[in-house]
Protein backbone atom coordinates (compact mmCIF):
# COMPACT_ATOMS: atom_id res chain seq x y z
CA UNK A 1 0.00 0.00 0.00
CA UNK A 2 2.76 2.46 0.96
CA UNK A 3 4.59 1.63 -2.25
CA UNK A 4 1.52 2.46 -4.28
CA UNK A 5 1.12 5.74 -2.43
CA UNK A 6 4.74 6.68 -3.15
CA UNK A 7 4.35 5.77 -6.81
CA UNK A 8 1.19 7.88 -7.08
CA UNK A 9 2.92 10.82 -5.43
CA UNK A 10 5.85 10.48 -7.84
CA UNK A 11 3.48 10.31 -10.80
CA UNK A 12 1.64 13.44 -9.70
CA UNK A 13 4.89 15.29 -9.06
CA UNK A 14 6.15 14.39 -12.53
CA UNK A 15 2.89 15.49 -14.10
CA UNK A 16 3.00 18.78 -12.21
CA UNK A 17 6.56 19.35 -13.38
CA UNK A 18 5.59 18.70 -17.00
CA UNK A 19 2.71 21.14 -16.73
CA UNK A 20 4.90 23.79 -15.12
CA UNK A 21 7.58 23.44 -17.79
CA UNK A 22 4.97 23.50 -20.56
CA UNK A 23 3.56 26.79 -19.25
CA UNK A 24 7.01 28.35 -18.93
CA UNK A 25 8.90 26.57 -21.72
CA UNK A 26 9.57 29.62 -23.87
CA UNK A 27 11.08 31.60 -20.99
CA UNK A 28 13.18 28.64 -19.80
CA UNK A 29 14.57 27.96 -23.27
CA UNK A 30 15.41 31.64 -23.68
CA UNK A 31 17.37 31.69 -20.42
CA UNK A 32 19.11 28.47 -21.37
CA UNK A 33 20.66 30.01 -24.46
CA UNK A 34 23.66 30.73 -22.25
CA UNK A 35 25.39 28.09 -20.17
CA UNK A 36 25.16 30.32 -17.12
CA UNK A 37 21.39 30.56 -17.58
CA UNK A 38 21.13 26.80 -18.06
CA UNK A 39 23.00 26.25 -14.78
CA UNK A 40 20.43 28.31 -12.90
CA UNK A 41 17.43 26.67 -14.59
CA UNK A 42 18.71 23.10 -14.25
CA UNK A 43 19.91 23.44 -10.68
CA UNK A 44 16.69 22.17 -9.10
CA UNK A 45 17.06 18.96 -11.13
CA UNK A 46 20.69 18.14 -10.35
CA UNK A 47 20.61 19.43 -6.74
CA UNK A 48 16.98 19.27 -5.59
CA UNK A 49 17.85 19.51 -1.90
CA UNK A 50 20.12 22.56 -1.96
CA UNK A 51 19.70 26.19 -2.90
CA UNK A 52 21.70 27.53 -5.82
CA UNK A 53 24.42 29.96 -4.67
CA UNK A 54 25.77 32.09 -7.47
CA UNK A 55 29.32 33.41 -7.73
CA UNK A 56 30.85 35.46 -10.54
CA UNK A 57 33.43 32.73 -11.12
CA UNK A 58 30.65 30.46 -12.39
CA UNK A 59 29.97 32.96 -15.16
CA UNK A 60 33.69 33.11 -15.93
CA UNK A 61 33.97 29.33 -16.25
CA UNK A 62 30.73 29.21 -18.28
CA UNK A 63 31.99 31.88 -20.67
CA UNK A 64 35.16 29.92 -21.36
CA UNK A 65 33.27 26.67 -21.89
CA UNK A 66 30.98 28.52 -24.31
CA UNK A 67 34.13 29.62 -26.15
CA UNK A 68 34.97 25.93 -26.54
CA UNK A 69 31.46 25.27 -27.83
CA UNK A 70 31.64 27.96 -30.51
CA UNK A 71 35.18 27.05 -31.53
CA UNK A 72 37.14 30.03 -30.22
CA UNK A 73 39.05 27.74 -27.86
CA UNK A 74 39.90 24.06 -28.26
CA UNK A 75 42.43 23.73 -25.45
CA UNK A 76 41.32 25.02 -22.05
CA UNK A 77 42.97 24.73 -18.62
CA UNK A 78 40.97 25.86 -15.59
CA UNK A 79 42.55 26.05 -12.13
CA UNK A 80 40.10 26.71 -9.30
CA UNK A 81 39.90 25.72 -5.62
CA UNK A 82 37.98 22.64 -4.49
CA UNK A 83 34.30 23.10 -3.67
CA UNK A 84 33.68 25.78 -6.29
CA UNK A 85 31.33 23.64 -8.43
CA UNK A 86 33.93 22.82 -11.07
CA UNK A 87 32.90 19.19 -11.65
CA UNK A 88 29.17 19.81 -11.73
CA UNK A 89 29.53 22.71 -14.14
CA UNK A 90 32.18 21.29 -16.48
CA UNK A 91 31.49 17.58 -16.48
CA UNK A 92 27.70 17.48 -15.98
CA UNK A 93 25.91 20.68 -16.96
CA UNK A 94 28.04 21.78 -19.90
CA UNK A 95 27.67 18.52 -21.92
CA UNK A 96 23.91 18.46 -21.20
CA UNK A 97 23.70 22.10 -22.37
CA UNK A 98 25.48 21.30 -25.63
CA UNK A 99 23.19 18.36 -26.34
CA UNK A 100 19.94 20.21 -25.59
CA UNK A 101 19.88 24.04 -25.73
CA UNK A 102 22.77 24.22 -28.25
CA UNK A 103 21.12 21.48 -30.34
CA UNK A 104 24.26 19.41 -30.82
CA UNK A 105 23.17 15.98 -29.55
CA UNK A 106 25.67 14.22 -31.82
CA UNK A 107 28.62 15.41 -29.73
CA UNK A 108 30.65 12.68 -28.06
CA UNK A 109 32.38 13.08 -24.71
CA UNK A 110 35.27 11.19 -23.19
CA UNK A 111 35.37 12.08 -19.48
CA UNK A 112 37.89 11.12 -16.87
CA UNK A 113 39.08 11.74 -13.32
CA UNK A 114 41.67 10.12 -11.07
CA UNK A 115 39.07 7.92 -9.35
CA UNK A 116 36.47 5.69 -10.99
CA UNK A 117 33.88 6.64 -8.37
CA UNK A 118 33.97 10.28 -9.49
CA UNK A 119 33.79 9.27 -13.15
CA UNK A 120 30.62 7.26 -12.41
CA UNK A 121 29.20 9.96 -10.14
CA UNK A 122 29.29 12.64 -12.82
CA UNK A 123 28.14 10.28 -15.55
CA UNK A 124 25.09 9.37 -13.45
CA UNK A 125 24.34 13.02 -12.75
CA UNK A 126 24.37 13.93 -16.44
CA UNK A 127 22.38 10.82 -17.35
CA UNK A 128 19.75 11.59 -14.72
CA UNK A 129 19.56 15.20 -15.89
CA UNK A 130 18.94 14.38 -19.57
CA UNK A 131 16.40 11.73 -18.55
CA UNK A 132 14.54 14.04 -16.17
CA UNK A 133 10.97 15.16 -16.86
CA UNK A 134 12.19 18.77 -16.96
CA UNK A 135 14.88 18.17 -19.59
CA UNK A 136 12.81 15.85 -21.77
CA UNK A 137 9.91 18.29 -21.81
CA UNK A 138 12.19 21.02 -23.14
CA UNK A 139 14.46 19.02 -25.46
CA UNK A 140 12.59 15.84 -26.39
CA UNK A 141 14.96 15.15 -29.28
CA UNK A 142 17.60 14.02 -26.75
CA UNK A 143 16.58 10.44 -26.07
CA UNK A 144 18.87 7.84 -24.59
CA UNK A 145 19.18 4.38 -26.11
CA UNK A 146 21.90 3.17 -23.75
CA UNK A 147 22.11 4.32 -20.14
CA UNK A 148 24.93 2.62 -18.25
CA UNK A 149 26.48 3.85 -15.06
CA UNK A 150 29.69 5.18 -16.64
CA UNK A 151 28.57 5.51 -20.24
CA UNK A 152 25.44 6.20 -22.25
CA UNK A 153 24.36 7.16 -25.76
CA UNK A 154 21.48 8.95 -27.46
CA UNK A 155 19.54 8.38 -30.67
CA UNK A 156 21.49 11.14 -32.47
CA UNK A 157 24.81 9.20 -32.26
CA UNK A 158 26.03 11.29 -29.33
CA UNK A 159 27.50 9.53 -26.32
CA UNK A 160 29.41 9.90 -23.10
CA UNK A 161 32.14 7.47 -22.07
CA UNK A 162 33.74 7.69 -18.64
CA UNK A 163 37.02 6.05 -17.62
CA UNK A 164 39.52 6.51 -14.77
CA UNK A 165 42.49 8.59 -15.87
CA UNK A 166 44.93 5.71 -15.39
CA UNK A 167 42.89 3.72 -17.95
CA UNK A 168 42.73 6.45 -20.57
CA UNK A 169 44.04 4.30 -23.41
CA UNK A 170 40.83 3.74 -25.38
CA UNK A 171 37.78 5.63 -26.57
CA UNK A 172 37.57 8.97 -28.35
CA UNK A 173 35.54 12.12 -28.09
CA UNK A 174 34.76 15.47 -29.59
CA UNK A 175 35.40 16.69 -26.07
CA UNK A 176 37.93 15.16 -23.70
CA UNK A 177 37.09 16.43 -20.20
CA UNK A 178 39.81 15.84 -17.61
CA UNK A 179 38.55 16.65 -14.11
CA UNK A 180 41.25 16.35 -11.43
CA UNK A 181 43.68 13.82 -12.94
CA UNK A 182 45.68 13.74 -9.69
CA UNK A 183 44.63 12.59 -6.25
CA UNK A 184 45.60 14.67 -3.23
CA UNK A 185 46.89 11.43 -1.69
CA UNK A 186 49.27 10.53 -4.55
CA UNK A 187 50.24 13.83 -6.22
CA UNK A 188 53.44 13.99 -4.17
CA UNK A 189 54.47 10.49 -5.19
CA UNK A 190 56.99 11.03 -7.97
CA UNK A 191 56.17 7.70 -9.60
CA UNK A 192 52.41 8.35 -9.59
CA UNK A 193 52.86 11.92 -10.80
CA UNK A 194 55.20 10.92 -13.63
CA UNK A 195 52.77 8.20 -14.75
CA UNK A 196 49.83 10.62 -14.74
CA UNK A 197 51.82 13.21 -16.70
CA UNK A 198 52.94 10.56 -19.19
CA UNK A 199 49.34 9.48 -19.81
CA UNK A 200 48.35 13.10 -20.30
CA UNK A 201 51.13 13.79 -22.80
CA UNK A 202 51.04 10.51 -24.70
CA UNK A 203 47.41 9.33 -24.57
CA UNK A 204 45.17 12.40 -24.37
CA UNK A 205 46.13 13.94 -27.75
CA UNK A 206 45.23 10.66 -29.50
CA UNK A 207 41.78 10.45 -27.89
CA UNK A 208 40.23 13.15 -30.12
CA UNK A 209 37.76 12.41 -32.91
CA UNK A 210 38.95 15.40 -34.93
CA UNK A 211 42.58 16.43 -34.28
CA UNK A 212 41.85 19.95 -35.53
CA UNK A 213 38.47 20.85 -34.05
CA UNK A 214 37.95 18.51 -31.11
CA UNK A 215 38.62 20.05 -27.70
CA UNK A 216 40.45 19.15 -24.50
CA UNK A 217 39.30 20.72 -21.23
CA UNK A 218 41.38 20.25 -18.07
CA UNK A 219 39.88 21.50 -14.82
CA UNK A 220 41.71 20.90 -11.57
CA UNK A 221 43.19 22.26 -8.38
CA UNK A 222 46.98 22.55 -8.24
CA UNK A 223 48.71 19.87 -6.16
CA UNK A 224 52.34 20.00 -7.27
CA UNK A 225 54.53 22.15 -9.51
CA UNK A 226 54.93 19.18 -11.88
CA UNK A 227 51.27 18.15 -11.98
CA UNK A 228 49.35 18.13 -15.28
CA UNK A 229 48.80 21.89 -15.10
CA UNK A 230 52.53 22.34 -14.52
CA UNK A 231 53.26 20.19 -17.58
CA UNK A 232 50.87 22.25 -19.71
CA UNK A 233 52.60 25.45 -18.68
CA UNK A 234 56.15 24.10 -18.80
CA UNK A 235 55.75 22.60 -22.28
CA UNK A 236 53.77 25.62 -23.60
CA UNK A 237 51.02 23.38 -25.00
CA UNK A 238 48.83 26.28 -26.10
CA UNK A 239 46.05 25.99 -23.54
CA UNK A 240 43.93 28.99 -22.65
CA UNK A 241 44.47 29.34 -18.91
CA UNK A 242 41.71 30.46 -16.57
CA UNK A 243 43.31 30.70 -13.13
CA UNK A 244 41.14 31.79 -10.19
CA UNK A 245 42.77 31.61 -6.73
CA UNK A 246 40.71 31.61 -3.56
CA UNK A 247 42.34 34.89 -2.48
CA UNK A 248 43.19 37.51 -5.08
CA UNK A 249 46.83 38.30 -5.70
CA UNK A 250 47.22 41.45 -7.85
CA UNK A 251 50.54 40.36 -9.36
CA UNK A 252 48.88 37.15 -10.64
CA UNK A 253 45.71 38.71 -12.01
CA UNK A 254 44.21 36.46 -14.69
CA UNK A 255 43.52 37.68 -18.23
CA UNK A 256 42.41 35.46 -21.12
CA UNK A 257 42.06 35.82 -24.88
CA UNK A 258 38.26 36.01 -24.84
CA UNK A 259 38.39 39.34 -23.00
CA UNK A 260 38.11 38.06 -19.44
CA UNK A 261 39.98 39.59 -16.54
CA UNK A 262 39.63 38.78 -12.88
CA UNK A 263 37.25 41.46 -11.58
CA UNK A 264 38.80 41.60 -8.13
CA UNK A 265 40.96 44.55 -7.17
CA UNK A 266 41.87 44.18 -3.49
CA UNK A 267 44.74 41.98 -2.34
CA UNK A 268 43.21 38.98 -0.54
CA UNK A 269 39.70 39.50 -1.96
CA UNK A 270 37.85 36.18 -1.88
CA UNK A 271 36.74 34.20 -4.93
CA UNK A 272 33.41 32.85 -3.68
CA UNK A 273 32.49 34.63 -0.42
CA UNK A 274 28.85 33.60 -0.85
CA UNK A 275 29.90 30.01 -0.15
CA UNK A 276 33.38 30.43 1.36
CA UNK A 277 33.33 33.56 3.56
CA UNK A 278 36.46 34.75 5.30
CA UNK A 279 35.84 32.85 8.54
CA UNK A 280 35.45 29.57 6.64
CA UNK A 281 38.57 30.13 4.55
CA UNK A 282 40.65 30.94 7.63
CA UNK A 283 39.21 27.95 9.50
CA UNK A 284 40.11 25.58 6.66
CA UNK A 285 43.65 26.91 6.33
CA UNK A 286 44.59 25.64 9.79
CA UNK A 287 44.35 21.88 9.12
CA UNK A 288 45.46 22.23 5.48
CA UNK A 289 48.79 23.93 6.19
CA UNK A 290 50.48 26.54 4.03
CA UNK A 291 51.70 24.04 1.40
CA UNK A 292 48.20 22.75 0.61
CA UNK A 293 46.78 26.27 0.80
CA UNK A 294 49.35 27.50 -1.74
CA UNK A 295 48.40 24.76 -4.19
CA UNK A 296 44.73 23.97 -3.68
CA UNK A 297 43.56 27.46 -2.73
CA UNK A 298 46.01 29.75 -4.50
CA UNK A 299 46.93 27.60 -7.53
CA UNK A 300 50.69 28.15 -7.13
CA UNK A 301 52.13 24.97 -5.62
CA UNK A 302 55.66 24.54 -4.43
CA UNK A 303 57.16 21.15 -3.57
CA UNK A 304 57.23 20.17 0.09
CA UNK A 305 60.89 19.34 -0.44
CA UNK A 306 62.41 21.71 -2.92
CA UNK A 307 63.18 25.33 -3.60
CA UNK A 308 65.65 26.90 -1.17
CA UNK A 309 64.82 24.60 1.74
CA UNK A 310 64.02 20.90 1.93
CA UNK A 311 62.14 19.21 4.75
CA UNK A 312 64.71 16.45 4.98
CA UNK A 313 67.39 18.98 5.90
CA UNK A 314 65.77 19.81 9.24
CA UNK A 315 66.32 17.38 12.09
CA UNK A 316 63.95 17.73 15.04
CA UNK A 317 65.62 17.39 18.45
CA UNK A 318 64.39 17.53 22.01
CA UNK A 319 66.91 19.95 23.52
CA UNK A 320 69.76 22.36 22.83
CA UNK A 321 73.23 21.54 24.20
CA UNK A 322 74.61 23.73 26.95
CA UNK A 323 76.68 26.82 26.21
CA UNK A 324 74.54 28.25 23.41
CA UNK A 325 74.20 31.90 22.50
CA UNK A 326 70.77 33.08 21.46
CA UNK A 327 68.91 35.62 19.35
CA UNK A 328 65.21 36.38 18.96
CA UNK A 329 64.51 37.90 15.52
CA UNK A 330 61.22 39.65 14.85
CA UNK A 331 59.36 40.26 11.62
CA UNK A 332 56.45 42.65 12.07
CA UNK A 333 53.28 42.52 9.95
CA UNK A 334 53.12 45.45 7.57
CA UNK A 335 49.34 45.35 7.16
CA UNK A 336 46.43 45.32 9.54
CA UNK A 337 43.54 42.93 9.12
CA UNK A 338 40.54 44.35 7.31
CA UNK A 339 37.73 43.17 5.07
CA UNK A 340 38.95 41.89 1.72
CA UNK A 341 42.60 41.92 2.80
CA UNK A 342 44.70 38.99 3.91
CA UNK A 343 47.17 40.32 6.52
CA UNK A 344 50.69 39.15 7.19
CA UNK A 345 51.81 37.66 10.48
CA UNK A 346 54.01 39.05 13.20
CA UNK A 347 56.69 36.48 13.95
CA UNK A 348 59.28 36.26 16.71
CA UNK A 349 61.74 33.39 16.16
CA UNK A 350 64.32 32.42 18.79
CA UNK A 351 67.45 30.67 17.64
CA UNK A 352 70.39 29.21 19.55
CA UNK A 353 73.93 28.64 18.25
CA UNK A 354 76.34 26.12 19.74
CA UNK A 355 79.03 23.88 18.30
CA UNK A 356 78.53 25.18 14.77
CA UNK A 357 74.83 24.23 14.76
CA UNK A 358 71.84 26.59 14.67
CA UNK A 359 68.79 25.50 16.68
CA UNK A 360 65.37 27.04 16.08
CA UNK A 361 63.98 26.88 19.60
CA UNK A 362 60.68 28.73 19.50
CA UNK A 363 58.39 30.58 17.08
CA UNK A 364 55.75 33.03 18.22
CA UNK A 365 53.36 33.84 15.37
CA UNK A 366 50.10 35.76 15.45
CA UNK A 367 48.14 38.62 13.90
CA UNK A 368 48.41 41.24 16.58
CA UNK A 369 47.29 44.84 16.73
CA UNK A 370 50.06 47.45 17.24
CA UNK A 371 49.31 47.51 20.98
CA UNK A 372 49.39 43.71 21.13
CA UNK A 373 52.71 43.69 19.28
CA UNK A 374 54.30 45.97 21.88
CA UNK A 375 52.91 43.95 24.78
CA UNK A 376 54.07 40.63 23.34
CA UNK A 377 57.43 42.07 22.36
CA UNK A 378 58.10 43.12 25.94
CA UNK A 379 56.65 40.00 27.54
CA UNK A 380 58.64 37.72 25.24
CA UNK A 381 61.84 39.57 26.05
CA UNK A 382 61.22 39.13 29.78
CA UNK A 383 60.57 35.41 29.28
CA UNK A 384 63.67 34.94 27.11
CA UNK A 385 65.90 36.80 29.55
CA UNK A 386 68.68 39.35 29.23
CA UNK A 387 71.24 37.08 27.50
CA UNK A 388 69.05 36.72 24.40
CA UNK A 389 69.82 39.35 21.79
CA UNK A 390 66.75 40.87 20.09
CA UNK A 391 66.91 41.74 16.41
CA UNK A 392 64.17 43.65 14.62
CA UNK A 393 63.82 45.25 11.19
CA UNK A 394 63.91 48.98 10.63
CA UNK A 395 61.74 49.96 7.67
CA UNK A 396 63.04 52.67 5.32
CA UNK A 397 62.10 56.28 5.93
CA UNK A 398 61.55 58.43 8.96
CA UNK A 399 58.44 56.50 10.05
CA UNK A 400 60.34 53.23 10.06
CA UNK A 401 63.20 54.70 12.05
CA UNK A 402 60.80 56.23 14.56
CA UNK A 403 58.94 52.93 14.98
CA UNK A 404 62.20 51.07 15.60
CA UNK A 405 63.26 53.70 18.12
CA UNK A 406 59.96 53.31 19.97
CA UNK A 407 60.36 49.54 20.20
CA UNK A 408 63.98 49.83 21.34
CA UNK A 409 62.93 52.27 24.07
CA UNK A 410 60.24 49.79 25.11
CA UNK A 411 62.97 47.16 25.52
CA UNK A 412 65.35 49.34 27.53
CA UNK A 413 67.88 47.17 29.34
CA UNK A 414 67.86 44.37 26.75
CA UNK A 415 70.39 43.68 24.00
CA UNK A 416 68.48 45.07 20.99
CA UNK A 417 69.54 45.81 17.45
CA UNK A 418 67.47 47.30 14.62
CA UNK A 419 68.64 46.41 11.11
CA UNK A 420 67.43 47.93 7.87
CA UNK A 421 66.84 45.02 5.43
CA UNK A 422 68.53 45.34 2.06
CA UNK A 423 68.34 43.15 -1.03
CA UNK A 424 65.82 40.55 -2.08
CA UNK A 425 64.33 38.23 0.52
CA UNK A 426 65.71 35.20 -1.31
CA UNK A 427 69.21 36.67 -1.19
CA UNK A 428 68.95 37.33 2.55
CA UNK A 429 67.77 33.73 3.05
CA UNK A 430 70.70 32.14 1.18
CA UNK A 431 72.94 31.75 4.24
CA UNK A 432 70.12 30.00 6.08
CA UNK A 433 69.52 27.77 3.05
CA UNK A 434 73.20 26.84 2.86
CA UNK A 435 73.38 26.02 6.58
CA UNK A 436 70.21 23.92 6.39
CA UNK A 437 71.51 22.01 3.37
CA UNK A 438 74.74 21.31 5.23
CA UNK A 439 72.75 19.82 8.13
CA UNK A 440 73.60 22.65 10.48
CA UNK A 441 70.02 23.72 11.32
CA UNK A 442 67.87 21.76 13.75
CA UNK A 443 64.43 22.38 15.19
CA UNK A 444 63.53 21.92 18.83
CA UNK A 445 60.38 19.81 18.99
CA UNK A 446 57.26 21.95 19.38
CA UNK A 447 53.72 22.54 18.11
CA UNK A 448 55.01 25.18 15.67
CA UNK A 449 57.25 22.75 13.75
CA UNK A 450 54.83 21.79 10.98
CA UNK A 451 53.68 25.33 10.21
CA UNK A 452 57.28 26.49 10.13
CA UNK A 453 58.36 23.71 7.76
CA UNK A 454 55.36 24.23 5.48
CA UNK A 455 56.20 27.89 5.01
CA UNK A 456 59.98 27.61 4.82
CA UNK A 457 59.94 24.70 2.38
CA UNK A 458 57.42 26.47 0.12
CA UNK A 459 59.54 29.64 0.00
CA UNK A 460 59.63 31.71 -2.20
CA UNK A 461 56.24 30.52 -3.52
CA UNK A 462 54.37 30.42 -0.22
CA UNK A 463 51.63 32.94 0.45
CA UNK A 464 53.50 34.22 3.51
CA UNK A 465 57.22 34.47 4.22
CA UNK A 466 57.24 36.07 7.67
CA UNK A 467 58.80 33.03 9.35
CA UNK A 468 61.45 32.83 6.63
CA UNK A 469 62.42 36.47 7.23
CA UNK A 470 62.72 35.93 10.98
CA UNK A 471 64.60 32.65 10.45
CA UNK A 472 67.10 34.27 8.07
CA UNK A 473 67.60 37.32 10.29
CA UNK A 474 68.23 35.26 13.43
CA UNK A 475 70.73 33.03 11.66
CA UNK A 476 72.52 35.95 10.02
CA UNK A 477 72.76 37.73 13.37
CA UNK A 478 74.24 34.70 15.13
CA UNK A 479 76.56 33.90 12.21
CA UNK A 480 78.03 37.39 12.39
CA UNK A 481 78.54 37.31 16.15
CA UNK A 482 78.31 33.72 17.50
CA UNK A 483 79.43 34.62 21.01
CA UNK A 484 77.75 35.84 24.18
CA UNK A 485 76.51 39.36 23.71
CA UNK A 486 76.94 42.12 26.25
CA UNK A 487 73.63 43.75 27.08
CA UNK A 488 73.26 47.19 25.54
CA UNK A 489 70.45 49.68 25.49
CA UNK A 490 69.89 49.57 21.74
CA UNK A 491 71.87 50.01 18.56
CA UNK A 492 71.18 50.56 14.88
CA UNK A 493 72.83 48.77 11.99
CA UNK A 494 72.47 49.00 8.24
CA UNK A 495 72.93 46.17 5.80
Amino acid sequence: MMRQIRQERARRAAEAERERVARDAERIRARCQTLSGFVREAWHVVEPNSTFVHGWHLDAISDHLEAVTDGRINRLLINVPPGTMKSLLTSVLWPAWEWGPVARPSLRYLTTSYAEKYVKRDSRRMRDLVQSEWYRALWPEVELVRAGEASFANTKTGNREGVPFASLTGGRGDRVIIDDPHSTETAESEAERINTSRIFRESVPTRLNDPIRSAIVVIMQRLHEDDVSGQIKKLALGYEHLMLPMEFEPDRKCFTSIGFEDPRTEDGELLFPERFPREVVERDKVPMGSYAVAGQFQQRPAPRSGGMFQRGDFEIVDAVPAGAVRCRAWDFAATQQKAGKQPDWTVGLRMAWVGGVFYVEDVKRDRWSPADVERNLKNTASQDGLPVRIRMPEDPGAAGKADAATKIKLLAGYDVIAVRPTGEKSVRAKPASAQAEAGNVKLVRGPWNETFLDEVCSFPNAQHDDQVDAFADALNELALAPKPATAIFGTYANG
